[in-house]
């Protein structure tokens, strides 16, 4: 594996995971979170998205105009949007139900046009499609954590299975998920300092 394929996996999911490092797509992160369910499903279309049209926007780069690249993006990403809505629809509308308008709102998720235009219309297919699969899998891990540090703590349940009867409703709600972020932030941001010194030194 190449630096560069190592660096990519490395900036997806930890030095510049979307979440936690670089605070974008906290409209779904903070309202989808209340469960590990809705977070991975959330997550893992936003990544199925980002992968898709990170790959055609390295593909057809040369063929936008320069003036008109960003509306090019959003018609990109917004065909993928819908697909994936309506296979969600199709195939688990009860997770398409819960998460409701956050599906179409992917299209304004400010990680996907940023990843398309500051790495898919300057790199090659194959790593515009690793950065998407890294990034996605980045968003995907900290939706997760989060969703499940929510659930846990505020309904005393994992995966809709109940195992507490306490329960801090706090975390349930838009403060708390405030709370959750802001404290998992700031863990993932000193851990993720200590493995960068770690790498550093042994460079």
């Amino acid at each position: 594996m190449t630096d560069k394929r190592r660096m990519i996996i490395r900036q997806g999911l930890f030095e510049q995971n979307p979440v936690f490092m670089q605070a974008l797509g906290m409209c779904p992160a903070l309202a989808t979170t209340t469960s590990a369910v809705n977070a991975i499903g959330m997550g893992v279309a936003t990544t199925c998205v980002l992968v898709m049209s990170n790959v055609v926007i390295s593909i057809i780069k040369k063929l936008i105009p320069e003036k008109v690249r960003i509306p090019a993006y959003i018609v990109v990403i917004a065909s993928f949007v819908t697909m994936i809505d309506m296979l969600m629809h199709g195939f688990i509308y009860e997770l398409w139900k819960t998460l409701g308008l956050f599906i179409p709102l992917i299209v304004v998720n400010c990680l996907i046009l940023g990843r398309a235009e500051s790495f898919a219309s300057k790199n090659s297919t194959g790593l515009a499609f690793l950065d998407g699969l890294f990034m996605g899998m980045g968003f995907t891990g900290a939706l997760f954590i989060l969703g499940s540090v929510r659930e846990i703590l505020g309904n005393g349940s994992f995966f809709g299975m109940q195992f507490s009867e306490v329960k801090l409703f706090a975390f349930v709600l838009p403060p708390g998920a405030y709370l959750a972020l802001g404290l998992l932030a700031a863990f993932f941001t000193f851990v993720s300092g200590k493995l960068s010194k770690s790498s550093k030194k042994k460079d």
